[in-house]
């Protein structure tokens, strides 16, 4: 149950730190230098945490199991950490923003989620969908 539960704990303590630091952000600060001491420091974190991660096989050997995938998902990251950080700098609210973006991207999800992993999507699926749109329109009124 632990490992169950304890990844979405994580998910979301984590975008709770994430959106207040995006948020709190200097206005004035360059984008993308903030940007680069924020993955700077991601890459020295994940260095670190990997050495205490055993495997079969070790660190090295492991970057021959990857693929396209790893670069894509940096390239999505950064789409992600400047989008966060230019809507809040044009002045979204922290507790709408990511709101909005997040209702936005689970309705995106419905379709890739049945047509690339063959997901069902039942009747009361769309009837969160209707209330997701009901939502996101009295949010932004």
């Amino acid at each position: 149950m632990f490992m169950y539960v304890f990844p979405i704990v994580l998910i979301v303590a984590s975008n709770i730190v994430y959106n207040v630091c995006q948020k709190s952000t200097p206005q004035n600060a360059n984008p993308f230098s903030a940007l680069l001491i924020t993955y700077l420091t991601a890459a020295i974190l994940t260095f670190i945490v990997a050495l205490f991660y055993k495997t079969d096989k070790g660190f090295l050997q492991s970057f021959n199991e990857l693929n396209w995938t790893s670069v894509a998902l940096g390239v999505a990251i950064m789409g992600l950490e400047l989008g966060y950080l230019l809507a809040y700098r044009a002045g979204w609210n922290i507790s709408v923003g990511s709101l909005v973006a997040n209702i936005i991207l689970a309705l995106m999800l419905i379709p890739v989620g049945i047509l690339f992993y063959k997901e069902g999507f039942a009747v009361n699926q769309i009837f969160g969908v209707v209330f997701c749109v009901i939502g996101l329109i009295l949010i932004n009124k």
